[in-house]
């Protein structure tokens, strides 16, 4: 059966934190054992780099053409984009992610949405100006999500361009026919083929430092790049032609918020290690030997990645790229999993289907409407833009908008959570921020020219997630201010009873002190009670994950009434009748099979008088039907569950 909750929150959690006590950390958690650290590392070098060590396909090629640069570049200009990037691998990703964020854990897990919970914590209320960014930064990753895929594969298959010409009018099928068949095997999960994504990775790292290192040697004055001045002097020099080249020189380092995103899948010390042993020198020896290659030959711009290696091994390299695309696009997509299941227990999105692909990861899911939306969002940006080097103008906005949210929430965790000195906090994370503000500017000369595509999906989704907030509270008062107090209603069952009935009757709601509406229409109109009624209010905390001895708690009313509350971690799976089993261990011998799970199923329809603009009521209402039901998100055996249909004007 299907159904909706009573109580506040029509998802059936409450936001309410619950931080006391000790909580467990991720699988991995930020300390590894030492004899896993070496897999973890692999395995970050497949999932955390992929996207970012798919970034030289294209970064320095549309650095130099987007700086109006073709075949008559000066040397100096090459010499200061090749500084520019690796400065900006140096500043951004190795200071900003490798060396700080990586410390500013939420028990283990890292992201936007993690950073804002711990933020919200650290400031004991719940801030505007952090729900805001949080949303925000949500938002803005699930635009990067979109991109990824599609200019990471569209840049590898263009490859074949240079192995025959005949090739040229079949990339964009190629192209399409990967991404279907991407997004077609999510549902089987990756489980059986993850395990090869870090030796494959680790392959195409290799095989990018040896093609740039093998050219390093055509002209060695390209080490003048490690002088940060080379950079500063190409900026100073070009005026607004610099910035439109500053904002190409950051797809060199789309891809860092997968580091912080993924602290909790892997941990700090194997992520640290995977960047410093294996990604930072590869992609290093890369660029220097791309921008060694175009000093030497100035019509390599063309493709200087590619141009690195023979003609013998431009296939195998071509291949070699496909897969390495296809796995970055794999981590960004189960990426985008991940975050919307976040959202959906911090109360931002409605609950949506989530099926497990494996029986040993609980991180191994697959979310059907998530992946069909992402698919047609791909398959739009790749026919509509058509090329890797039109893509590239899109990308970047929605990553740099991430940084910058990433940067103000790291503020406030500095300051109130590691409890730092305001201006400590301030001279940790304002040099960053600067510098992230500054690609976002150069980047956003780039809206007109297609970055209003991912700005105006992320600003699709940040509606979305703001109307389903505003309108779960607005019912949520509606329905409470039509509800009958607990306390109350037991006093009047107990003065007059009605006939009792065998069995334990569970009542879901997320406000312990009202009578769940459930409960109301099971009196109404069958006219009996259980000898046993259980008020269950379902908690969500700020927290990642629970320890089963902080997961639930009882308290009794009288004989006949009990309110069971249970707390759930963002990044865990509600799982009511196992939680319900460690009641045993509280004095309550729970049994499933003598106990029946009444839930409330909501109707809204639009009311005539509304706090919210007709637009945004007819969208929460779409959000809400379209959320999947609570008897299947919550895991409780359908056979157990009684539904009881309501109505409510919005």
């Amino acid at each position: 059966m299907t159904s909706g909750i009573t109580g506040k929150d029509p998802t059936g959690v409450d936001a309410t934190s619950a931080s006391s006590g000790h909580h467990g950390h991720s699988p991995h958690g930020t300390q590894p054992a030492p004899a896993g650290t070496f897999g973890l590392a692999l395995g970050a070098v497949g999932v955390v780099y992929g996207d970012i060590g798919t970034s030289p396909l294209y970064a320095f090629r549309e650095a130099l053409t987007a700086g109006g640069h073709h075949q008559n570049i000066a040397r100096a200009d090459v010499i200061g984009l090749v500084s520019l990037i690796l400065w900006t691998l140096f500043l951004i990703v190795t200071l900003k992610y490798v060396v700080i964020l990586l410390r500013a854990d939420n028990e283990g897990e890292g992201g936007t949405l993690s950073l804002m919970a711990l933020a919200q914590r650290a400031l004991g209320y719940r801030s505007r100006f952090v729900f805001i960014f949080g949303i925000a930064g949500a938002a803005l990753f699930y635009g990067d999500a979109l991109i990824t895929p599609a200019i990471s594969v569209l840049s590898a298959v263009e490859g074949l361009k240079l192995v025959t010409d005949a090739v040229d009018p079949f990339i964009l099928p190629i192209t399409i026919a990967i991404i279907f068949a991407i997004f077609a095997v999510q549902r089987f999960g990756t489980g059986h083929v993850a395990n090869w994504f870090g030796p494959i990775t680790l392959v195409w790292f290799i095989v990018m430092a040896i093609g740039g290192l093998i050219h390093i040697a055509d002209d060695p004055e390209v080490f003048a790049a490690f002088n940060p001045m080379a950079g500063v002097g190409f900026m100073l020099s070009h005026g607004k032609a610099g910035l439109v080249a500053l904002g190409a020189v950051f797809l060199a380092v789309t891809g860092a918020e997968a580091l912080y995103a993924d602290l909790g899948h892997f941990g700090r010390r194997p992520i640290r290690i995977a960047w410093m042993a294996v990604v930072f020198p590869a992609l290093g020896l890369n660029y220097l030997g791309q921008g060694a290659l175009v000093l030497a030959n100035p019509a390599a711009v063309e493709n200087p990645f590619f141009l690195l290696f023979p003609s013998w091994a431009l296939l195998p390299v071509v291949i070699l790229a496909t897969l390495a695309t296809i796995i970055a696009s794999q981590a960004v997509i189960t990426g985008a999993f991940s975050l919307t299941r976040q959202a959906i227990q911090l109360r931002l999105l409605p609950r949506l289907d989530i099926q497990h692909t494996s029986a040993s990861q609980e991180g191994q899911i697959y979310m059907p409407q998530v992946n069909f939306l992402l698919l047609i969002g791909v398959l739009f940006l790749v026919i509509f833009f058509g090329s890797s080097s039109k893509l590239a103008v899109a990308y970047g906005i929605a990553v740099t908008g991430t940084m910058v949210v990433t940067a103000c929430l790291a503020f406030i965790v500095v300051w109130k959570h590691w409890q730092w000195p305001v201006w400590s906090a301030a001279l940790l994370i304002a040099p960053f921020l600067v510098i992230d503000l500054l690609f976002f500017g150069a980047n956003a000369l780039k809206i007109v020219d297609g970055g209003y595509v991912p700005v105006l999906f992320a600003l699709g989704m940040m509606v979305a997630m703001a109307t389903w907030v505003r309108g779960s509270d607005l019912l949520s008062k509606k329905i409470k201010a039509n509800e009958t107090g607990l306390a109350s209603m037991v006093e009047l069952l107990m003065r007059k009873p009605p006939p009792i009935v065998q069995g334990t009757a569970v009542f879901l709601t997320s406000d312990k002190d009202v009578t769940p509406t459930a409960l109301m229409h099971s009196l109404k109109h069958y006219k009996v009670l259980h000898e046993m009624n259980v008020i269950l209010t379902i908690r969500n905390s700020t927290l990642p994950r629970i320890d089963d001895a902080d997961r639930v708690s009882i308290e009794t009313i009288d004989p006949r009434f009990m309110r069971v509350t249970m707390v759930f971690g963002y990044m865990e799976e509600p799982n009511i009748p196992r939680a319900l089993a460690l009641c045993r261990k509280l004095g309550w011998k729970f049994d499933i099979m003598a106990t029946s799970f009444f839930v409330s199923r909501r109707t809204l329809r639009i009311a005539k008088r509304s706090l919210m603009p007709r637009w945004q009521e007819r969208l929460y209402i779409w959000l809400f039907s379209n959320a999947s039901d609570a008897t299947a998100y919550f895991q409780i055996p359908t056979g157990r569950v009684v539904e009881i249909g309501t109505q409510v004007n919005v």
